[in-house]
């Protein structure tokens, strides 16, 4: 694992790159300083750049959030949310599982997430007893982000028998300096109480496929950037290409600049980023 001051050194060795956006580009409110710059960068030197994230929403969502942090459409190659891969399972069913979900939802989430279930034919419903499924993008800042206040609807949609479809593996980000709770940690308290649960998104390394075809580069050539072990290195790993770990996101409070932390932390994960830098800049 190499220590880097900058992003510049791994400019050369690569054609394609797969860049995380929370805690890599921005915070969800945001730019990291540099990060616009090291886009511009990638862009002018030829670089193709396809922006992978955990978002529960669609891509032209996490697209406009993008705009309105001034992040031009021209930095990047390409976009994909995993609330973009749960619209196309639920749109285009993969397997038996999904095809035999149903057609009524609950949805547990913040209400700007429902745009993830437009156009999709499906009718939402209110309570565990009235679905056929449930669609799980994460706690609601705006009511609540206290897991135990979950946990009535969650033993209740277990009680019913409901599959969740989990849209953000995430068990938390850092939301303007604030740890917040995500739908991966719905997604493990409801595994806990026995429920069936289907995931999108990094680690899995299905949503790398068409990340890659977006790219459309060797995949010799292809370096994953994120903030995350759990999401970001693993999901490099799984989908077999290298890794640049950004320490200035999730990890940052836990690892600081400490070497022997960071590398430990990786060891004990059973990952070796090919890379670390402090933040995504030149």
């Amino acid at each position: 694992m190499r220590f880097l001051d900058g992003f510049q050194p791994l400019m050369a060795d690569y054609d394609g790159y797969i860049v995380d956006l929370w805690g890599v580009i921005h915070d969800g409110l945001t730019p990291f300083p540099g990060a616009k710059e090291t886009l511009a960068a990638l862009r002018d030197a030829g670089k193709r750049v396809v922006l992978l994230s955990n978002a529960p929403r669609p891509s032209h969502s996490a697209q406009s959030a993008l705009r309105g942090m001034g992040l031009a459409d021209d930095l990047y190659s390409g976009i994909m949310t995993s609330g973009e891969a749960t619209r196309l399972a639920l749109s285009n069913p993969p397997d038996a599982w999904f095809a035999n979900l149903g057609r009524r939802v609950l949805h547990v989430g913040p209400e700007r997430d429902r745009v993830t279930l437009e156009g999709l034919g499906l009718e939402r419903v209110d309570s565990p007893e009235a679905a056929d499924f449930m669609l799980n993008t994460g706690p609601d800042e705006m009511q609540s982000i206290d897991l135990a206040d979950y946990e009535a609807v969650l033993q209740a949609s277990r009680a019913a028998g409901l599959k969740m479809v989990c849209a953000n593996p995430d068990l938390e980000i850092v939301r303007g300096g604030e740890r917040v709770p995500c739908a991966g940690a719905l997604a493990l308290r409801y595994e806990a109480l026995g429920g069936d649960v289907r995931s999108f998104g990094k680690p899995d390394p299905a949503i790398y496929r068409p990340v890659l075809e977006m790219l459309g580069v060797e995949k010799s050539r292809v370096l994953a950037v994120g903030d995350a072990l759990r999401t970001d290195i693993a999901g490099a790993k799984a989908a077999g290409v290298d890794s640049c770990w950004v320490l200035g996101g999730i990890h940052a409070e836990e690892l600081g600049s400490n070497p022997v932390l960071i590398r430990h932390a990786a060891q004990a994960a059973g990952l070796a980023p090919t890379a670390c830098i402090a933040a995504f800049n030149l």
